[in-house]
C-alpha cells in the first residue's frame, strides 16, 4: 500500500514561529511538498509532507521540537471541474471519513496534476477504494518530485 509520511508539530501561535521552522528545514535542504496549519488559541499545529521525512524528524527533534508522524494518502485528482469528486465519491461509497485534506504546494514536473493529501479514518479502506477507481496513488516517489 502506497502512503506518505505526514509530520506534525505543535507550535506557539505567535509571529515568527512558523517562519523559524521553515528556515530550519530550508537551511537543511528540506523541501516542503504540502502543508496545512491549524490554530487553536495559543497553540497551532503544522502538518506537512516533505522530502526525506526521517531526516526531518531528526532535524526537528535536534532543535527541541516534538514532532509526530503518521501515514496518509497522496492521490492525484483530475485537473478539471469536479476533479475532487473523483477522490471523494469512492471514499464516501466505501464509508471512509475524510478527516482533513490539503493540496501539494507544487512539485517538479507537476504539469496538470494536482496531488491531494488526505488524512482518513481508515487508511487501507481508502487505499482500496481509490485503487479500484484507478486513481493514481503516490508513495515515497512523491518525495523525489
Amino acid at each position: 500500500m502506497k502512503t506518505v509520511k505526514e509530520i506534525a508539530v505543535k507550535l506557539e501561535n505567535k509571529p515568527g514561529v512558523l517562519s523559524g521552522v521553515s528556515e530550519l528545514l530550508g537551511a537543511n535542504g528540506i523541501n516542503i511538498i504540502g502543508l496545512t496549519v491549524r490554530t487553536e488559541g495559543p497553540i497551532g499545529t503544522l502538518s506537512f509532507v516533505a522530502t526525506d521525512p526521517v531526516r526531518v524528524l531528526n532535524i526537528l527533534e535536534s532543535a527541541g521540537y516534538a514532532p509526530s508522524v503518521q501515514e496518509i494518502i497522496a492521490a492525484e485528482a483530475p485537473h478539471h471541474p469536479g476533479g475532487l469528486t473523483a477522490l471523494l465519491k469512492p471514499l464516501k461509497l466505501a464509508g471512509v471519513n475524510v478527516e482533513y485534506l490539503y493540496a501539494c504546494i507544487s512539485f517538479h514536473g507537476a504539469g496538470d496534476r494536482t496531488v491531494i493529501l488526505l488524512g482518513v479514518d481508515n487508511l487501507s479502506a481508502a487505499y482500496d477504494a481509490l485503487s479500484k477507481e484507478w486513481i493514481k496513488l503516490y508513495g515515497e516517489e512523491l518525495y523525489d518530485f
